[in-house]
């Protein structure tokens, strides 16, 4: 592999990452049953209604688990090793995971908030996370 992992866009996920080029973070929403869920489903996972919307976050959110990586899954990694990959519960009650970047991995931690940004990887504008106040 030569570079970094550049994210599928296909019909399911095309409007999620619209917005992430927009620099907004999106989750899909049920219009029959109002459950917010990240992109990677084509159907309501509460009610399985295919009813389906897209509304901007606030992109803040809690970190809720944290791991740091010192061995790059890749060589195209290599140069960021250390960096921490977080899971984040967004204000909106979903969690996703992403990078925290933007600090030192050892002062990652559980109950940091933190807020979207995003990294240019090929066509996409890829989430990552840093702290915020």
């Amino acid at each position: 592999m030569s570079g970094k992992l550049v994210p599928e866009i296909n019909d399911v996920t095309r409007e999620y990452w619209e917005g992430t080029a927009l620099g907004e973070l999106r989750l899909r929403t049920c219009l029959s049953c109002d459950a917010k869920f990240r992109f990677n489903h084509g159907w309501c996972p509460q009610c399985g209604s295919a009813e389906l919307g897209m509304e901007a976050t606030s992109g803040k959110g809690t970190v809720t688990n944290y791991t740091v990586i010192h061995v790059p899954p890749y060589e195209a990694y290599a140069a960021e090793v250390p960096y921490a990959l977080v899971l984040v519960e967004l204000d909106e009650g979903v969690r996703m995971m992403a990078n925290i970047v933007d600090c030192d991995p050892a002062s990652v931690g559980i109950g940091m908030r933190v807020e979207v940004t995003f990294e240019e990887r090929g066509p996409v504008m890829l989430p990552q996370f840093r702290p915020s106040n």
